[in-house]
């Protein structure tokens, strides 16, 4: 069976600086319900590829799961910015000092798709230069440079727990062969 739910009415319940936060009252299966919903701008991720197959991920805390975090370069696609693999070569200069000759788009993911409209757009980024880093003022992060193969066995065995940088593996593995 396929219902497809549709917005009945709609309130903003909390505007901030990164999300809003609205509640949809919708049509749903056998009457009316309420839905959650997040809105975001989007945001972007890279697998960095070095030529000799390592990928570049950066460590840094994450208040929200209260720990060190693993994972892929990231960043939201600020107000006004509408390309996002301009986006992509940003993000991976500010966070990681890279630029790369080659951005190739992965495809799309939406990692909570249950309440959340945030889709970020996963790119593989290879001819990779090194360089300085380009922190904003509240950014402190590692740049770790390891084979591509450890780091997908890390996320096929648990030991990474961001679902960006999981996903972002799966799809360079399989489409770039890795």
């Amino acid at each position: 069976m396929i219902f497809e739910e549709k917005k009945i009415s709609s309130q903003r319940i909390y505007e901030g600086a990164i999300l809003n936060v609205r509640r949809d009252k919708v049509t749903a299966y056998g009457g009316e319900a309420y839905r959650e919903i997040i809105e975001h701008n989007g945001a972007v991720a890279m697998v960095p590829i070095t030529d000799e197959g390592n990928i570049i991920m950066v460590e840094q805390f994450r208040y929200a799961c209260g720990r060190t975090v693993l994972e892929i370069p990231a960043g939201k696609i600020d107000a006004g910015e509408t390309d996002p693999a301009k986006v992509a070569a940003r993000e991976l200069r500010e966070e990681t000092g890279y630029t790369a000759d080659n951005i190739i788009l992965l495809g799309k993911i939406n990692t909570s798709a249950a309440y959340s409209e945030e889709m970020i757009s996963v790119y593989a980024m290879t001819g990779l230069t090194p360089g300085e880093q380009q922190l904003d003022d509240d950014e402190a992060l590692n740049v770790i440079e390891m084979p591509f193969k450890e780091a997908y066995d890390m996320a096929a065995s648990g030991k990474l727990i961001d679902a960006k940088t999981i996903a972002a593996l799966l799809m360079a593995k399989e489409q770039l062969g890795l």
